[in-house]
C-alpha cells in the first residue's frame, strides 16, 4: 500500500520521496521521513478520491431554513464548558471551528493527524458513536492523552442519537505538522 501512495503522488513530491529515500541511512530520521511521506501521501491520495474536505464555513444544508440540531458541550483545555447547537450530519471538528471552540484540526479533517483528539465524558455517548475505523485508531495511537473514550473530532458526526454530547478537549495536543501552528479553517 505504502508503494502506491508514492507512486499516486505527483511528481513534485515523488522527487521529494527519492531525495529522502536516498538521504542518511540513521534509523530514526528514516522513519520519521517515512511517517511524513506517508501521511502526505495519504492525504492526497484522500483528496484525489474524495475531492475537497467540507469545510467549517460549508453549509449542511443549502436551504435558507433551519437545520435540524443537537446540543454538543465541549469542555476546552482550562475546564470551561462551550455549549453549542451542532447541525446533523457535521463532524465535531466544523462544529467547533463555527462556534470558535479551539481545537486544532491540523489536517483539515483529512484523517491524517490527531490533533483534533477529543474524549467523550460519558460513556453511554461512546457506546452510541459507530466504531472507530482502522486509520482512526492508528492516528489516535499519536494522540496525547489517550483514554478508552478518546476520539477524533472530525470522525464524530452529529446525529439524534448524540444529543447532549460531551466531549473534553484534551490539555494538549502533538501537531507533527508545524509544532505549535494552528490552522485557521477555509
Amino acid at each position: 500500500m505504502f508503494r502506491h501512495l508514492v507512486t499516486s503522488l505527483p511528481s513534485s513530491l515523488r522527487s521529494n520521496w527519492q531525495a529522502i529515500a536516498s538521504s542518511s541511512p540513521s534509523g530514526s530520521h528514516i522513519l520519521s521521513s517515512l511517517t511524513d511521506v506517508y501521511r502526505v501521501a495519504a492525504s492526497h491520495v484522500f483528496y484525489q478520491e474524495f475531492g475537497q474536505v467540507r469545510h467549517h464555513n460549508s453549509a449542511a444544508s443549502t436551504s435558507g431554513g433551519s437545520e435540524e440540531t443537537i446540543t454538543v458541550t465541549f469542555v476546552d483545555k482550562e475546564g470551561k464548558d462551550h455549549t453549542v447547537k451542532a447541525p446533523i450530519g457535521k463532524n465535531l471538528l466544523e462544529v467547533a471551528h463555527d462556534n470558535e471552540v479551539d481545537l486544532e484540526g491540523a489536517c483539515e479533517a483529512s484523517l491524517a493527524c490527531s490533533t483534533c483528539h477529543v474524549i467523550v465524558e460519558n460513556e453511554e455517548y461512546f457506546k452510541r458513536l459507530p466504531e472507530p475505523s482502522e486509520d482512526e485508531l492508528d492516528m489516535l495511537d499519536l494522540a496525547f492523552g489517550l483514554t478508552e473514550t478518546s476520539r477524533l473530532g472530525c470522525q464524530v458526526i452529529a446525529s439524534r442519537e448524540l444529543d447532549g454530547l460531551r466531549v473534553r478537549i484534551p490539555a494538549a495536543s502533538r501537531n507533527f505538522y508545524v509544532d505549535g501552528h494552528k490552522p485557521k479553517p477555509h
